[in-house]
């Protein structure tokens, strides 16, 4: 018994210098003038017993389960989460557009057409999507590709590179995103050929967009409409049509995010989420209402 209750209490010290203190089972071997095979022995002694658990954190099954989480809350055909190692906007932003872009080069096939919005997030993800080698694919702006925005909303630049991508002339909409008069807007939407940009945007079988606003149509915590008088001025697909898409998909991470996105979802403009664990948890936390 005394011989058992020694040798628990060796294995102990020895299982502490070595998982603790990061000590070498040759250090502990010096440090306790025991033999190396002891040392292994006495580890394998202290895990038999219990002394030492190990658990394994696998945060790859912590995704899966935010995803289905997700999908049930928002009633999505799918979300997917990205494992981000921080929560800063720029580190979220980096591996969210990471998991979009993979999303996309499983998703688009020979002849399908995907509608794009602009905005920095969407640059990301189009900066990193390979090359595919499909046949007969479309890229549409979804909204007038001209902004007088102080900041860079890289609309031309996230157009080519989805076409470098995909291998396909883009389709750019050679309008400005907001008009001055709703009555100079209407006369110029009724260009035949701006009509038929607007009805490549409808009949795109997939979107890609991110919130703030969506697709540049600003909502109220309900998904309505904010302002009607600069909805009226706004070159932009109509946000029913989102609801329509096969995949209507939202991109979004961060804190900032966190409101608009739920909003969104909550209104059903996407069917399918790209976003971060650390989103995650906060749309869950969110209550429906």
């Amino acid at each position: 018994m005394k011989k058992e209750m020694e040798k628990s209490k060796l294995s102990i010290e020895v299982a502490e210098l070595y998982y603790q203190l990061n000590y070498s089972q040759q250090e502990i071997s010096e440090h306790l003038k025991i033999s190396r095979p002891t040392v292994s022995r006495l580890l394998q002694y202290a895990r038999e017993k219990g002394y030492v658990q190990i658990k394994i954190a696998d945060p790859f099954v912590d995704l899966q389960q935010l995803e289905q989480q997700l999908a049930e809350k928002y009633r999505l055909k799918e979300a997917c989460v990205a494992f981000s190692p921080a929560s800063d906007p720029a580190t979220i932003l980096h591996y969210v557009s990471i998991r979009a872009a993979e999303y996309l080069s499983g998703l688009i096939r020979n002849g399908m057409s995907i509608g794009i919005s602009w905005g920095s997030t969407i640059y990301e993800v189009a900066a990193k999507l390979p090359k595919m080698h499909v046949k007969g694919a479309e890229v549409v702006q979804l909204k007038g590709g001209t902004s007088f925005s102080h900041v860079n909303t890289y609309a031309w630049e996230t157009l080519m590179l989805f076409g470098n991508a995909l291998q396909t002339l883009p389709v750019y909409f050679p309008l400005p995103l907001l008009f001055e008069k709703a009555e100079a807007m209407e006369i110029v939407m009724q260009d035949q050929s701006i009509q038929k940009i607007i009805e490549k945007g409808r009949e795109a079988q997939a979107a890609i967009f991110t919130v703030g606003d969506v697709c540049s149509r600003f909502i109220d915590r309900n998904g309505k409409i904010c302002d009607t008088s600069i909805d009226r001025r706004t070159v932009s697909i109509e946000l029913a049509e989102l609801r329509k898409k096969e995949w209507s998909i939202l991109v979004a991470g961060g804190r900032r995010k966190v409101l608009p996105a739920h909003t969104a979802l909550t209104a059903g403009y996407a069917n399918v989420l790209i976003t971060d664990q650390h989103t995650a948890k906060q749309l869950l936390g969110m209550e429906q209402g």
